[in-house]
């Protein structure tokens, strides 16, 4: 220890006795401070700085007129008196050519050409092809690295600006407009035609229930017709006997309906059908009645049968007036008019009078079989009875299709009528309902098929007629609620307003709210890390060009108290503890190099706190940092210097290149090439900077004492390769010496 504190003490000496040592001694210790300060300086806050920035501006807009708007609109006018009042950049106002030939020449940076369309591409926003209004932007790239990034932001700045004043130019127009539209809100006319409209609009929506309510009735009625004309075609097939005067009816009620009114009228014919076809077919069932009483005693049991089956289809039958009775009492009960409910409550009443008489009917069948079965001989009589009641069944719905052709059937086709302007709103519901049948079975299959689509096809428009209804209520409650209910002093404070202001908020409704996490106060302090522990590496890097890191063998001599080196060796081989030890010359003349270096980094910390006044949250904590890094950075320094000599200078400036690129000093790791990102780990730089911004600002956790002890752990291997794998290179040192001065310039 006391050997190294003499090699230490005597190079101070040495380095302090006369004054061009001195000199040199300050200048090594003020160079770097002055290599950080002058960067810091100059990058303090260069963005404010941008008004001298030079980009010229053309303006070639023609301006725009149309028939819907008759002023002439000229947006790029509109833009060059924006930028007047535009200090950002040093604007020039000038022509395409000489803003070209600017550019070129490098009299200005950037240039901005307004095309002549602009104008008329900007007012395609009202039409249904809209065309993007594009600037012409024409930047000079070779004149600075950092200036086409500046005026590009520029131009995006001029882009927003043009896109939030065209905002603000028709938000403005509408405001007024809407202005006046609520002016006129509030006056008597508008009250006036309020209540009108209100009016209309229920009247149609009264129309439109009264048509879906009359549809639904006609479905109704072609049910029971449909049940009515079913049991009737099942008694059909019992008979092998014509019906060509059934035909003809029926083939009124299937004739092909183009339009929807004519569907309306063809419902009421198709009951009027269904009720002649009932009443002649029970000629056809009074004919086989008499068939197979004929038969009984030859063939009894079939007869029997015969009777027991036509029994269930005419129950089937009277089923049918039963429902269309239950219809049509259902109608009654629903009818507005006087003389309709009238009529449709004698219909039910014969209806259901049919029904009874078809009842008798089919239980005198039902006796009649039960005594062919047992043998009675009292044919005659049975079938006196029930043709008898056969012929009353006929009188009854003979009766019930009189009193609807007469009377109901009128009525329901004068309120067709009525409704047929509505109707036929529903065009194309309905298709043709059918052909003319060749028989009384097809015809009545093809009867039932268009009963049924003319049922679903009436079922729709009814309620499409019925939704239409409501919908036309509702909006005319609405809108006398949205009349009744405004609240007057909000339409005022509206229309108080002033447009100006709400157009700019409709040009620009969002704002950006700033949140600084660990805020810096300026660009210099931002900067500060990277440039301060830079200047430290370089001070450094001129203490082992300036500063030799080998004791020669004078001074070792000198250090031990003997006047020779020979003396030395002799010494060492009589007497080893006199000898300097490998450890004694490195830390000896090391601490030379460590106090320097120290020196260097507290100036050039200190300059950045109290000269510059960078921000510092935690000074003390920043001048750590710094001595950390002086530590670290001349040990490496002075480690590759003593153990490869001129190679380790090299690599010194080598691993300075390295880090000025990969360090993240400047640009965030995230966005430099892979290779910097993997070497970004084993750098000292990063973790020194990391330590120095924890240090301004504020620390995450241990943020800051992690990088710190990251960076000394630098240390480590730079003392095992000066201490142990030095040695073997000393020979490898001479011969690369010995090289060097062969030629005789190195």
């Amino acid at each position: 220890m006391n050997n190294i504190w003499r090699i230490y003490t005597r190079d101070l000496r040495n380095l302090t006795k006369n004054v061009i040592g001195v000199i040199v001694l300050i200048g090594l210790i003020v160079v770097p401070a002055l290599y950080a300060w002058f960067n810091i300086a100059a990058s303090w806050n260069p963005y404010d700085n941008t008004k001298s920035l030079k980009v010229a501006v053309a303006n070639q807009d023609t301006g725009y007129k149309s028939d819907l708007m008759p002023i002439r609109v000229n947006v790029g006018e509109t833009v060059i008196n924006k930028l007047r009042a535009n200090d950002s950049l040093d604007w020039q106002f000038t022509n395409r050519e000489e803003a070209m030939d600017g550019v070129s020449s490098g009299e200005y940076y950037a240039a901005i050409i307004i095309p002549k369309q602009f104008s008329a591409d900007m007012m395609t926003l009202f039409s249904s092809e809209v065309t993007h209004a594009k600037l012409e932007y024409v930047i000079n790239e070779k004149t600075n690295a950092i200036a086409p990034h500046i005026t590009g932001k520029g131009a995006d700045t001029l882009t927003t600006t043009i896109d939030q004043s065209f905002a603000k130019t028709i938000g403005t127009v509408g405001l007024d407009i809407a202005s006046s539209l609520l002016k006129y809100a509030q006056s008597p006319e508008m009250k006036q035609y309020v209540t009108t409209a209100t009016g209309h609009v229920g009247d149609l929506a009264s129309q439109l229930h009264t048509a879906s309510e009359q549809l639904r009735a006609y479905s109704s009625l072609l049910q029971s017709s449909q049940t009515i004309i079913t049991s009737t075609n099942s008694l059909l097939l019992q008979s092998t006997k014509s019906a060509d005067g059934a035909t003809a009816a029926l083939k009124q009620g299937s004739a092909g309906m183009n339009s929807f009114e004519s569907t309306l009228n063809a419902s009421s014919n198709s009951l009027s059908a269904a009720l002649g076809q009932a009443s002649k077919a029970y000629d056809q069932i009074s004919a086989q009645i008499d068939q197979a009483l004929s038969a009984v005693g030859e063939q009894s049991t079939a007869a029997a049968g015969q009777m027991t089956a036509l029994q269930k289809k005419v129950n089937t039958n009277a089923d049918g007036f039963k429902d269309l009775a239950d219809k049509l009492s259902e109608q009654a009960e629903s009818a507005s008019q006087a003389d309709l409910k009238q009529a449709l409550e004698n219909a039910a009443s014969r209806a259901t009078s049919a029904e009874s008489s078809l009842r008798s009917v089919a239980n005198s069948l039902g006796q009649a079989a039960s005594s062919v079965k047992q043998g009675n001989t009292s044919i005659s009589t049975m079938q006196q009875t029930v043709k008898q009641r056969i012929a009353d069944a006929q009188s009854s719905i003979a009766s019930l299709s009189s009193d609807y052709d007469k009377n109901l059937k009128p009525k329901l086709q004068a309120l067709n009528s009525s409704v047929s302007d509505l109707v036929t709103q529903t065009d194309g519901i309905l298709s043709d309902l059918g052909t003319t049948a060749g028989g009384v079975t097809h015809l009545s299959d093809n009867l039932l098929t268009d009963i049924s689509a003319i049922r679903g096809d009436l079922g729709s428009g009814a309620d499409s007629l019925q939704s239409a209804s409501d919908q036309l209520t509702d909006f005319g409650n609405k809108l006398t609620a949205a009349y009744n209910n405004g609240n007057p002093e909000n339409l005022e404070e509206l229309n108080s307003s002033d447009p100006d202001a709400l157009a700019t908020l409709l040009a620009s409704p969002v704002s950006l709210h700033r949140t600084a996490v660990y805020p810096i106060a300026n660009y210099g302090s931002a900067m500060t890390p990277f440039y301060t522990v830079l200047s430290i590496w370089v001070g450094s890097i001129i203490l082992v060009a300036m500063v030799s890191v080998n004791i020669s063998d004078r001074q070792r001599a000198a250090v031990l108290g003997m006047q020779t080196i020979v003396d030395d060796k002799k010494a060492h081989r009589g007497n080893p503890e006199k000898a300097l030890k490998a450890h004694q010359q490195y830390f000896g003349r090391y601490l030379i190099f460590l106090s320097i270096a120290l020196f260097q980094a507290g100036l050039a910390a200190l300059g950045d706190l109290f000269y510059l006044r960078v921000q510092a949250n935690h000074a003390f904590k920043f001048m750590l940092v710094a001595w950390l890094a002086a530590l670290v950075f001349s040990s490496i320094m002075y480690t590759l210097t003593l153990s490869f000599g001129d190679v380790g200078k090299a690599l010194c400036v080598v691993l300075l290149v390295m880090q000025v690129a990969g360090s993240g000093g400047t640009f965030p790791i995230e966005m430099l090439p892979g290779f910097f990102r993997a070497v970004y780990p084993f750098l000292p730089f990063p973790h020194a900077i990391d330590a120095m911004h924890a240090a301004m600002t504020d620390s995450y956790g241990s943020e800051y004492w992690q990088a710190m002890g990251m960076l000394a752990l630098f240390l480590i291997p730079t003392l095992f390769l000066g201490l142990v794998l030095r040695r073997p290179m000393v020979r490898f040192n001479a011969w690369v010496n010995r090289n060097l001065a062969s030629t005789k310039l190195m």
